[in-house]
């Protein structure tokens, strides 16, 4: 196991230069940059005022060149300074904002996993049932309702006209500490905590429902049945063990996908996470600040998809990577 582990984490060198360059390509194919939009801002200002300070940070470079000097900073640790916001470094930004995205995500798939696991286990021990059917009307409507929309109706509904939840922010005042403030904080994430997890839970349910039906109807079960094993171990020595191997692997993705399904989300509950730092970064062609942060979604992906190899392992024996 140790040495898959070495040799998975060795492949990443490779495959994290390869998403550097993407990264880099795709940012400087972007019209503009930060100083065009202050340019535009302020046309008072002589425009080689912005000319000066371009060639002062490198930006008029060819751009290996720009490359280059940015990965040499990045192997080092060197994130770079915020083109916006006063020159601040980015690993600061991202600092002030990760813990915030980071507990949104675990509250998120927390949700998913308590609400789509039993329910689709449910259904698929007792298909064409009115939960299940609700369960696939439900299913759907998850996967065909848009985050930003449900997250719309969720505010309108239960905050502006039922008043149970607060539509935006992360705690109700700086002065809560200890466990209130813990509170607060499940509190103002209730509703982006499952407007971010509707998509996930929709497929959870869809694939734990799939997968148990199809290991309920497998010889080893019936098997274990007529060996007169009770309910309980036939369903959650064999068939879960089984089922969630599938599972495991969307948990691998979903690291990554929350992260960066969180940029939506956090903007419409103005969540100050790294969702609202990248859109204002993008709007304000804050390149550093966008670099670093689809670096570190790429970076947490791949960390997934080991994390979820590992698991595959711990769930099913049988599998080896010795």
């Amino acid at each position: 196991m140790y040495q898959y582990i070495v040799r998975r984490t060795l492949v990443f060198i490779p495959m994290l230069f390869v998403l550097t360059i993407i990264v880099f390509t795709l940012a400087k194919l972007a019209p503009g940059d930060a100083l065009t939009g202050k340019s535009l801002a302020d046309p008072d200002v002589d425009p080689e005022v912005y000319e000066r300070q371009r060639e002062a940070l490198g930006l008029n470079d060819p751009i290996p060149v720009q490359y280059g000097r940015w990965i040499s900073d990045v192997a080092k640790g060197d994130l770079g300074n915020s083109l916006v916001f006063n020159g601040r470094s980015v690993a600061e930004l991202i600092q002030g904002r990760f813990a915030n995205t980071f507990y949104l995500s675990l509250f998120s798939l927390f949700i998913t996993i308590i609400v789509a696991i039993p329910i689709g286990i449910y259904s698929a021990k007792n298909p064409y049932s009115l939960l299940d059917y609700g369960a696939t009307g439900f299913g759907f409507m998850g996967l065909a309702i848009p985050n930003f929309f449900f997250g719309l109706m969720a505010i309108y509904v239960l905050s502006i006209k039922l008043g149970w939840f607060p539509a935006q922010g992360t705690i109700e005042s700086t002065d809560t500490v200890g466990f209130s403030a813990f509170l607060s904080r499940i509190h103002h994430m209730v509703l982006p905590g499952i407007t971010l997890g509707l998509a996930g839970t929709a497929t959870y349910m869809r694939y734990m429902r799939s997968e148990v039906l199809d290991v309920l109807g497998s010889d080893y079960i019936r098997t274990a049945r007529a060996k007169g094993m009770s309910d309980g171990n036939v369903l959650f020595k064999h068939t879960l063990r089984n089922a969630l191997i599938p599972i495991i692997t969307l948990m691998g993705f979903e690291i990554g996908v929350l992260l960066s399904g969180a940029v939506i989300t956090e903007q419409v509950f103005q969540y100050p996470g790294l969702g609202t730092l990248f859109l204002s970064s993008v709007v304000n062609r804050d390149f550093p600040v966008v670099m670093a942060i689809a670096m570190l979604l790429g970076i947490l992906i791949l960390v997934g998809n080991l994390l979820a190899d590992i698991f595959y392992s711990i769930v099913d024996p049988r599998i080896r990577y010795d």
